[in-house]
């Protein structure tokens, strides 16, 4: 069952993007969460999407802020700051899609019970680490051990680091978008 309601889905949906709007049109937004759920500390990340295509995606793994201002401010960096694309432009904006994942907190995980579709995984050795959300692997039809290792190689690690000692964590996340809610 989803924590987040369709309404809680839709505000921070809108939310999104209203806050790369505001960044765009240099104007202020105001970020006080409408209710205590949305103002819980949680991890997230947003992705942009243009005519199907990623356009920017960017997260806080750990929980910093309220999950409402942890959405605007991933929506901006993501439209403006991910260094994968040139920032988006206002023109761009009636073509932007929102996805939103919204992370559980981060456990030790065995590589053997990492379940592709179920978890998403962060691999840590030394200062380098990569992380690849839930969705990834299934975007890409990969396997469980083809998903270990491209978040190693996310990370800067060769592609086997999770066989010899790197550390691997794995997270679940309620992903949803605008074309999964109804309308």
């Amino acid at each position: 069952m989803a924590e987040y309601s369709e309404s809680e889905r839709h505000q921070l949906l809108q939310l999104a993007h209203d806050a790369v709007a505001a960044a765009l049109e240099k104007r202020a937004l105001d970020l006080s969460p409408p209710t205590d759920h949305l103002g819980e500390q949680r991890g997230a990340f947003t992705t942009l999407h243009e005519n199907g295509e990623l356009r920017g995606c960017v997260g806080y793994v750990f929980p910093m802020y309220s999950l409402y201002r942890t959405i605007a401010e991933t929506a901006v960096a993501a439209a403006l700051n991910d260094s994968r694309f040139i920032p988006v432009s206002v023109d761009e904006l009636p073509r932007l899609q929102v996805e939103i994942s919204i992370l559980s907190p981060l456990q030790p995980i065995d590589p053997e019970e990492v379940e592709v579709g179920k978890h998403g995984l962060l691999i840590t050795y030394g200062q380098r680490r990569g992380l690849l959300l839930p969705q990834v692997p299934l975007e890409h039809h990969w396997d469980r051990e083809m998903f270990l290792r491209q978040t190693c190689v996310k990370a800067g690690l060769p592609k086997d680091a999770w066989e010899h000692g790197a550390k691997v964590e794995a997270f679940t996340a309620e992903v949803f978008g605008e074309e999964s809610l109804s309308e």
